[in-house]
């Protein structure tokens, strides 16, 4: 599993890559190799970002491995494989860090929801990105029906879903699907410089930032109001808040230890 799912380090950031070729099908053994990788990483105290990608310049993932779906005709744990999924990608989902998917190729049905599941979504200028599960007579299982909806609105969703057609990397910059568009082969370059921008910051703040957000965008405003007011609370309790207030006071840039 773990040689589907490798990972690499540098300058506070862990770069994983799925590494199944030809096209990168997201399988259950490339499921559990993120379930691995991002259980380590969120005990990695060096680890402040994480970018996710495929290998090669042809797929960031072009879907699910349909080879498997004829044994979940008929399954009676089918509930289970599916919720197994939801699982692994709540978890990339509520991950304490900022996770950036870097589309440097097609991005198709659980590929789509694998990168619907992070923070943020560099796209290179080749990608098509979409649902196609309307195709094979079903429809996105592993979140998409969700996610999408919640980042593009309903109206898009649905018209995204229920034709099955892809979007080209601009289209999906303009609906709000990705952040932001660069040329082929650039895209992990450029995550990594809106990644640095990140990593010299705070894990203590980032990762409540994230939770601010994700929690608050299922509540009312006065949940959300709520949940960021016990949360600021919590960051003034952190060494890093100290050494950050102490270090604009002296002048001087702040160096945190994420405590």
């Amino acid at each position: 599993m773990r040689n589907l799912v490798r990972v690499e380090k540098e300058n506070k950031l862990a770069i994983v890559t799925i590494d199944n070729p030809p096209l990168n099908v997201i399988s259950k053994n490339v499921f559990k190799g993120l379930l691995e990788v991002f259980t380590e990483l969120e005990e990695d105290n060096e680890t402040v970002a994480v970018l996710i990608t495929g290998a090669g310049d042809i797929a960031f993932a072009a879907g699910a491995d349909i080879k498997e779906f004829p044994q979940m005709m008929g399954n009676p744990n089918m509930k289970e494989t599916v919720r197994e999924s939801h699982a692994i990608l709540n978890k990339i989902d509520h991950f304490p860090k900022p996770t950036i998917a870097v589309l440097n190729g097609m991005t198709l049905g659980g590929g789509c929801e694998l990168a619907l599941a992070c923070d943020l979504r560099v796209a290179e200028a080749q990608v098509q990105i979409g649902l196609p599960e309307v195709k094979l007579g079903l429809f996105p299982g592993a979140g998409g029906t969700q996610r999408l909806s919640r980042l593009v609105g309903n109206a898009k969703a649905k018209e995204i879903i229920f034709t099955g057609d892809s979007l080209n990397a601009k289209e999906a910059e303009k609906i709000g699907l990705v952040n932001k568009v660069v040329e082929q082969g650039c895209g992990l370059t450029e995550a990594k410089n809106l990644a640095s921008r990140m990593t010299r910051h705070s894990l203590q703040a980032l990762s409540r930032i994230k939770k601010a957000i994700n929690e608050g965008s299922e509540s009312t405003l006065e949940q959300g109001l709520e949940i960021e007011t016990n949360l600021f609370e919590e960051i003034f309790q952190t060494e890093d808040v100290k050494e950050g207030v102490s270090a604009f006071l002296d002048k001087r840039k702040p160096a945190f230890l994420h405590r």
